[in-house]
């Protein structure tokens, strides 16, 4: 590397080849991803990869780059219903537990339980 052209090239190459392998990867992801299509056409995709890796991912991207697309952000939204789901269980148990507490709590100051039993709901609000 004798000048700052080299360096410059020489960036741009690794560039060029950080964003294939990029491709490849979301390719092969998405391959593994589509439960409609067969093993046999994935394992025809994946060899034709191997074979052929530039032609066959920019025909990848042209045949099926749409399909990609929906597929990613079904993923996306799948994973942040779940998330959602989780997050409003985790917070409704928590306030049901602060709830069977007070509940208890004022069945307590109502004579109805007493100390122990107010112990056993307690400790069973927080299980």
């Amino acid at each position: 590397m004798d000048s700052f052209m080299d360096w410059f090239w020489l960036m741009i190459w690794w560039f060029f080849f950080f964003m294939y392998l990029m491709i490849l990867f979301r390719i092969l992801a998405d391959l593994f991803r589509d439960h409609e299509l067969s093993g046999w056409w994935k394992a025809l995709w994946i060899v034709a990869l191997v074979l052929v890796p530039f032609l066959t991912a920019l025909i990848y991207i042209i045949a099926r780059g749409r399909g990609m697309a929906e597929r990613q952000m079904q993923d996306v939204s799948q994973a942040k219903a779940q998330t959602d789901a989780y997050i409003r269980g985790v917070a409704k148990s928590e306030s049901s537990a602060a709830t069977q507490i007070s509940d208890a709590k004022a069945l307590l100051d109502a004579g109805v339980i007493d100390e122990n039993e107010f112990a056993t709901l307690k400790a069973k609000a927080l299980a």
